[in-house]
């Protein structure tokens, strides 16, 4: 493509990705940008053509070792002239010699494969009016305070394949506008789960949500739909490979909605999946 320039976005230029994401049935937090953006601002790409976005990637480092790609999108008016092609090259240059994860969407999956990525799972995103009346564990939930922070990024660092302490901190306490919502259960003065929800395009979700055991997951998983707006639509992104995360979305009333696989290139990380009851995000894992 002509003219193409890529480069790192400004967290005011990526927010146009918000609706293309939306667009593409995606449904994005409403705060989620400027969370993702602050994790690793080099890695949110654009290709401008004449100063106007025309693709999007994003390419974000965890550590020393990891890093996730998402939000890849090439406006629809200029696909299949180049502009793809080259906003995923500049993503991949940004995560060079590091282990890379995706959640890719069903259409892109091959293309994916032929980049070196290999599948490792699915995701199926369950969503619906939430019935919680089937939960009936009295496991008591807490909110979160500031003390709390430091016990939770330690406790997430089990479930994620890499440390991500500057984005869990600004992820669970980012609520200027009450659009999210953290929660966590306590055993022995220790976290031993804890789930977050918070308002998207459409809806809510819940992302992460992740527990000790099932029981706890389900307590969380309460207690966050209560604090949504009444009749208001939930999703929960679960693992297939946990059956006690699809159990729990479907005993909710959710249904599944959107799929992706979970795909990495390099070396697959070993996470316990029987904790994960809901993923982060598609968009940076």
């Amino acid at each position: 493509m002509n003219s193409l320039i890529i480069r790192p976005a400004t967290e005011d230029e990526f927010s146009v990705t918000i609706d293309w994401a939306a667009a593409e049935g995606w449904n994005p937090g409403r705060d989620d940008l400027a969370v993702f953006h602050a994790t690793d601002p080099d890695g949110f790409l654009m290709g401008f053509v004449d100063g106007k976005a025309v693709s999007s990637i994003s390419a974000v480092r965890y550590g020393t070792h990891y890093g996730f790609l998402g939000f890849y999108i090439v406006r629809p008016d200029v696909r299949g002239k180049g502009a793809g092609i080259a906003t995923w090259e500049a993503g991949m240059a940004h995560l060079q010699g590091r282990t890379i994860g995706l959640d890719g969407v069903v259409d892109q999956q091959d293309n994916y494969k032929e980049s070196g990525f290999a599948y490792a799972g699915r995701n199926v995103r369950y969503t619906g009016v939430p019935d919680t009346t089937s939960i009936t564990t009295q496991m008591p939930v807490h909110n979160v305070t500031a003390e709390h922070l430091q016990a939770i990024v330690d406790f997430d660092q089990s479930y994620f394949p890499a440390p991500r302490s500057p984005f869990i901190k600004s992820w669970i306490m980012s609520d200027t506008d009450n659009s999210r919502t953290t929660k966590i259960v306590l055993k022995n003065n220790r976290i031993s789960g804890y789930g977050v929800i918070r308002t998207c395009v459409s809806g809510y979700k819940i992302g992460p949500l992740f527990a000790e055991t099932e029981d706890i997951a389900q307590a969380l998983a309460r207690e966050l739909c209560a604090a949504t707006d009444r009749g208001a639509e939930v999703s929960l992104d679960t693992p297939e490979d946990n059956p006690a995360a699809v159990q729990l979305a479907q005993s909710l009333g959710l249904s599944p909605a959107f799929e992706t696989a979970r795909m990495y290139k390099g070396t697959a990380p070993v996470i316990p999946i029987s904790g994960i009851y809901g993923i982060t995000s598609f968009e940076l894992g």
